[in-house]
């Protein structure tokens, strides 16, 4: 859609049913920023979603993830790409195709949990794109970009959420190696990635001593310590991670060494809109399912749509979601 042409998934080109009932569902959903990229990427999301995430939303939420082929046919597609260089395999474009992308996933195929977890690369693979080598790129963004590797990011720890000046994992440099010992919590796609962009103390208390490295999940004393049960989202696995004596490659650090909370910081900018922009479009889904849900309930001889309350507060859904929206893009 963006780049050079990509392979076509079955779906492709051919018009997809929207579940009986949702007759909202040509509302219009755009940002100011939409072009004529934007528009063809959001068809073809859209078509993608609706037919391979959505027929299997329920069945995945319920059982807690979703098959890992996913990942190679949303790359075929341009999902897990939009925003990413084309040398590196990515779609092209920039943050506005992976928010419109994102957006699209989430409305068509109904299944947040399967968004969040095939959009971790998304906050896995930028510092490496920034600040990674040459060889880092080939070996980590290019295969994730693909869909041939999961990849997962590793901040938070047991004993502390945002504070990452105050990580306690220790990475201790031994010749070509460092020796990682801590442990990581609440780590989406922590279950099964192939590596884990993960933030690393390598010196001094504070933000100054704080490092990244590409661990990978083969690496002896690389353990994964439970998949967490939560509340939502339940198609995207949520992990514990340990290192024990986990000897990583002194060549998988990204950038400097002490160097890795300003990468952390600029990330977590990205981040932020990327959560923003899926905020916005599960409200936008909560509405079209409540306006479905109204139009086909019926009271007293009439649909719920009929009596002026619902319709108000209908108008006061959908105006709030505008405004979040303004606000977002």
């Amino acid at each position: 859609v963006l780049g050079p042409a990509r392979p076509k998934v079955a779906c492709a080109g051919k018009p997809v049913a929207m579940p009986a009932g949702n007759a909202c569902y040509p509302r219009a959903m755009t940002y100011l920023f939409e072009d004529e990229t934007h528009r063809a990427l959001r068809s073809e999301i859209r078509r993608f979603a609706a037919a391979e995430v959505a027929p299997n939303a329920s069945a995945w939420e319920e059982a807690n993830e979703f098959p890992k082929e996913l990942y190679r046919r949303a790359a075929d597609v341009g999902f897990l790409g939009a925003g990413y260089p084309t040398d590196l395999g990515g779609a092209g474009g920039d943050l506005g195709h992976a928010l419109v992308a994102a957006e699209e996933m989430v409305l068509a195929g109904k299944s947040v949990g399967t968004c969040v977890g095939l959009g971790s690369l998304g906050i896995a693979v930028p510092p490496i794109l920034k600040f990674g080598t040459a060889e880092q790129k080939e070996r980590f963004v290019k295969p994730a970009l693909s869909g041939e590797k999961i990849c997962s990011l590793g901040i938070t720890e047991p004993g502390g959420g945002s504070d990452v000046a105050a990580i306690r994992t220790k990475a201790v440099r031994e010749g070509d190696v460092y020796v990682v010992n801590g442990a990581k919590t609440f780590i989406t796609s922590g279950c099964r990635a192939d590596y884990v962009t993960t933030a690393v103390r390598t010196g001094e208390p504070g933000h100054a001593g704080v490092s990244l490295l590409i661990i990978e999940s083969h690496t002896p004393g690389f353990s994964v310590a439970g998949k967490l049960r939560k509340t939502g989202w339940w198609a995207s696995d949520t992990a514990e991670l340990l290192f024990e004596d986990c000897r990583v490659p002194a060549k998988n650090l990204i950038g400097k060494e002490n160097a890795g909370f300003p990468m952390i910081m600029a990330n977590f900018v990205t981040e932020r809109l990327m959560i923003a922009a899926q905020c916005v479009a599960i409200g936008e889904l909560a509405y079209r399912e409540s306006v479905a849900y109204a139009k086909d309930r019926e009271a007293f001889g009439r649909p719920l749509t009929g009596f002026q309350v619902t319709r108000h507060k209908l108008a006061d859904m959908a105006t709030r979601i505008a405004a979040a929206r303004a606000l977002t893009g």
